[in-house]
């Protein structure tokens, strides 16, 4: 695709997310079951940018990261959302959502490789508090098994479409494109803190 048409549409995407701001938080505002649990991550712009986020700097800083950051993501995020479901207390969860999407996105524009444990320990934050607000929002009525399930099959379908895209603009003179978009998903976090 032409640089500029996909600058064009990747604004455009995240113009057409905005208004949503964090539109999957709202209590009791989906369905239980694996279709509740699938489409949270998929309806909520932050969760959204945020597993795309992990898969593109996974994809970028290659190596193992490739694939241990999508795999560690949703393995936390299920610790995270039995913390949800059980009611346990975790402060701050929507401003740790906020900050996860923008820290991310800072981390493609930035093209940043720190050594080997801090993006596990970042993804491990960050996780927890998306986890969290997955299992926090379960309806009365769902089946929290199949909700969960949908959640992971979700986040894991983002991710690898995340590794798919940072794959893409890995190539040599794709980098600004990549910082561009990282830049964009910073921009999100950064609406999603003020919202």
């Amino acid at each position: 695709m032409h640089r500029g048409r996909w600058i064009r549409s990747s604004v455009a995407l995240l113009a057409a997310l905005w208004p949503l701001g964090a539109a999957a938080h709202v209590a009791g505002g989906i369905a239980g079951g694996f279709g509740g649990g699938f489409s949270h991550p998929l309806t909520g712009p932050d969760h959204f940018l945020a597993m795309l986020a992990v898969g593109i700097w996974g994809a970028q800083m290659g190596g193992r990261s490739v694939w241990t950051l999508p795999v560690a993501f949703p393995l936390i995020m299920a610790m995270g959302g039995v913390a949800g479901m059980a009611g346990l207390p975790l402060p701050g969860v929507e401003t740790g959502i906020a900050v996860s999407v923008l820290v991310l996105g800072l981390a493609i524009a930035a093209v940043w490789r720190p050594a080997e444990p801090i993006p596990l320990v970042l993804i491990a934050v960050f996780a927890v508090f998306h986890g969290y607000a997955h299992g926090a929002e379960l309806p009365a009525a769902a089946d929290p098994a199949a909700y969960a399930v949908g959640f992971v099959v979700a986040t894991g379908l983002i991710h690898i479409l995340g590794i798919l895209i940072g794959i893409a603009l890995n190539k040599p003179l794709q980098g600004g494109l990549a910082r561009g978009l990282g830049g964009l998903i910073a921009a999100g976090g950064i609406y999603f803190l003020i919202a």
